[in-house]
């Protein structure tokens, strides 16, 4: 056809546009075109949008002499797998791991190196399971996380670092890891046990707080699905799915290129929700970890009253709910952030430095019906005095429902000056109403 003539740079542009396979093909044709197949420029350009490689490393993070080299390296390792399977994974721990360098860095040190082919399949043998692809393909770049020594009983350390995250609520405090495969023999074994789980159970341990309160995420390897435990896991093995059925497909079929199960599409998740603020890490007292109270609307609310700005959002609590209580079906924790701005408190042209919480309340709904109209004094036992420019004064409540839909919405009372030395009459101030809603993807 006479493509000889072309010329090198449109060569190039073509052969960067048709892929690396057909790159590798084309060499076979002559030594012209073995030549500019070869070029290391247009393999840079393949393991940058296929592997986000910016130098040639092989999949072990060891430097190879050209793009080229790193490639091939990265398609023989990951042979038996369906390369736009492994691009996906790769894409996801990578965004993970981009976002944690960025806004939670004392993380990565917990991050293990990718467990080998020969340490799955000792895996799959040990615990008689047959692990779905994109959870294989997942943990051979990152075998979970480093757990602490031991769990926690006394003081805390300053930063919780389940990669999951969690929520404090009284005393309950969640922090969920991603654990390494050592440990999922060691807890699917334990756990399934205490919950009568036959031993051919097809159910493994994939996550859990590290924390001394419980909350445990299991995997059925033969579907692909992956549930949280509810208040009755131990009693009645209740678990709630944590990813909508209808994105999980091909699971276990490696000729196919759809391959997603529900740990693959719940990590992807949680890095989309990190990514795009929705939840961050939040530092409450000393302590740093992810939070997943929601940070943005729709799903946070915020408003402005004199100048105290209320935020409010609820998270899902799956660990304290209870489906078979008709009443009490679903609970919900929920997050209340006040502060004052730097202005202070405005009132009718009159500026005030403090303003003190002395009365809230509360109207909660199960879909659009009242089921609660609480008033009462203070909040968890408190009556917080707000200055300018300090940071949110943070409590956490919780409520259930018999729905999985609801809302909260109320108001706050407070004084200027000081509730021993008010300057001023009450003022209420807007809680805008902010949704409980069972989530299609649970964390």
């Amino acid at each position: 056809m006479g493509l000889e003539s072309v010329g090198g740079l449109a060569m190039h542009t073509i052969l960067s546009k048709l892929g690396p396979l057909e790159a590798a093909s084309v060499s076979c044709l002559s030594r012209r075109f073995r030549g500019w197949a070869s070029d290391d420029s247009l393999w840079a350009g393949f393991c940058s949008h296929d592997l986000d490689l910016s130098s040639p490393l092989d999949p072990y993070g060891n430097p190879l002499p050209s793009f080229k080299a790193a490639y091939t390296a990265w398609r023989e390792e990951f042979s038996m797998y369906p390369w736009p399977l492994v691009i996906r994974v790769k894409n996801c721990w990578s965004k993970l791991k981009e976002w944690l360098a960025v806004n939670f860095p004392e993380v990565l040190p917990t991050l293990r190196k990718g467990a080998s082919e020969d340490a799955l399949k000792e895996f799959e043998n040990t615990l008689k399971i047959k692990l779905p692809l994109p959870t294989r393909v997942l943990y051979r770049f990152c075998d979970g996380q480093e757990l602490p020594n031991e769990h926690f009983t006394g003081s805390l350390p300053t930063s919780l670092l389940g990669i999951i995250g969690g929520y404090a609520l009284y005393d309950h405090l969640v922090n969920v890891f991603l654990l390494p495969l050592r440990q999922v023999i060691l807890d699917t074994k334990g756990i399934m046990h205490q919950l009568g789980f036959s031993s051919r159970s097809k159910y493994i341990v994939v996550a859990a707080s590290a924390t001394y309160s419980e909350k445990i995420f299991f995997l059925n390897c033969s579907s692909g699905q992956l549930f949280v435990g509810t208040r009755n896991l131990v009693t009645d093995g209740e678990m709630l799915p944590c990813v909508p059925d209808a994105l999980i497909s091909s699971v276990h079929d490696a000729a196919g290129n759809q391959q997603q199960d529900a740990m693959l599409l719940w990590l992807e998740e949680h890095g989309r929700r990190l990514q795009d603020g929705i939840i961050k890490v939040r530092k409450e007292g000393k302590i740093r970890s992810i939070n997943l109270f929601p940070e943005k609307p729709p799903l946070c609310s915020s408003a402005i009253t004199n100048g105290v700005k209320v935020r409010a959002s609820a998270a899902f609590v799956p660990e304290f709910s209870n489906l078979q209580d008709e009443s009490e079906k679903f609970l919900f924790a929920y997050s209340i952030r006040m502060s004052l701005s730097p202005d202070g408190c405005v009132i009718n042209g009159m500026t005030f430095s403090s303003c003190q919480l002395y009365w809230r309340h509360w109207i909660i709904r199960a879909n659009d019906a009242i089921v609660s109209d609480v008033n009462g004094e203070a909040v968890i036992g408190k009556f917080p005095l707000l200055h300018p420019g300090e940071e949110e004064f943070v409590y956490e409540s919780c409520t259930s429902l018999p729905a999985s839909r609801g809302s909260i919405e109320g108001s706050f009372t407070f004084v200027p000056g000081r509730l021993a030395d008010a300057k001023g009459s009450p003022f209420a101030v807007e809680v805008a109403r902010f949704p409980l809603q069972l989530p299609n993807y649970i964390f």
